[in-house]
């Protein structure tokens, strides 16, 4: 994805933001979604045939910079592996408890083992400790088929909604399952609170996009800046 495709993108972010809540808008609402979901995540995710931005982040990168920690970047110091699995642990858990009051993909198939990982929290307020174990630790390879079980799940989940439903404030419930389930560390409680306020659009305009968008700009702002350390150490 290159700067064109994201000036693009955030076009048309602010369109599905323009109709998302419009009932007689849901089709167009959801078809938009599904596009601008897609371009966040792996192409092979829906087969499709241009590269995306998780490609573009993820093209001719190594193992050592996919874990370096912590980075010299302006506004994070954390991994590329941590931003990855960080944003699929957001949407795994808004979208599977707070949108569809179910199972997190996260459980669904052993993926804390295969991903080679003990944290099943956000990692929001993580200590840097933590965040270096899990930079270093983490199953790359594991980490890249979560993100896509994720993906492909939210994808069922906003399509199966019926006309209307974008509208519905985040249930109680459903924020106290976060706590309950302890997806959120106690030091990030005020996230809860944030997201308790929100519709259900409100969580698909930031946690199933926008944030993956954020996070992923991230990742390339220290894809380049390690890249251009490496040409002059040439």
């Amino acid at each position: 994805m290159d700067m064109e495709q994201r000036k693009a993108w955030n076009e048309e972010h602010k369109r599905l933001t323009e109709i998302i809540s419009k009932p007689h808008e849901h089709i167009r609402a959801i078809e938009l979604f599904l596009t601008h979901h897609a371009w966040l995540y792996s192409s092979k995710m829906t087969h499709g045939n241009s590269p995306t931005f998780e490609d573009a982040v993820l093209e001719h990168l190594d193992e050592q910079a996919l874990r370096r920690y912590p980075v010299n970047a302006p506004d994070t110091k954390n991994s590329i592996v941590w931003h990855l699995w960080h944003i699929s642990r957001i949407e795994d858990m808004t979208m599977n408890i707070l949108v569809a009051d179910g199972q997190q993909v996260l459980y669904s198939d052993h993926w804390l083992q295969k991903m080679n990982i003990e944290f099943s929290h956000s990692g929001n307020s993580m200590s840097d400790s933590d965040v270096a174990k899990l930079s270093a630790g983490i199953d790359i390879s594991a980490l890249l088929e979560y993100r896509m079980a994720v993906g492909k799940q939210t994808r069922e989940i906003i399509s199966s909604l019926p006309s209307g439903e974008f509208r519905q404030k985040v249930q109680a419930d459903r924020i106290k399952r976060l706590f309950d389930e302890h997806v959120l560390l106690h030091e990030a409680s005020d996230i809860g609170e944030y997201w308790s306020k929100k519709t259900i659009a409100g969580l698909v305009l930031m946690p199933a996009t926008r944030h993956h968008f954020l996070h992923l700009h991230k990742c390339m702002r220290i894809k380049n800046k390690i890249q251009k350390q490496m040409t002059k150490r040439r």
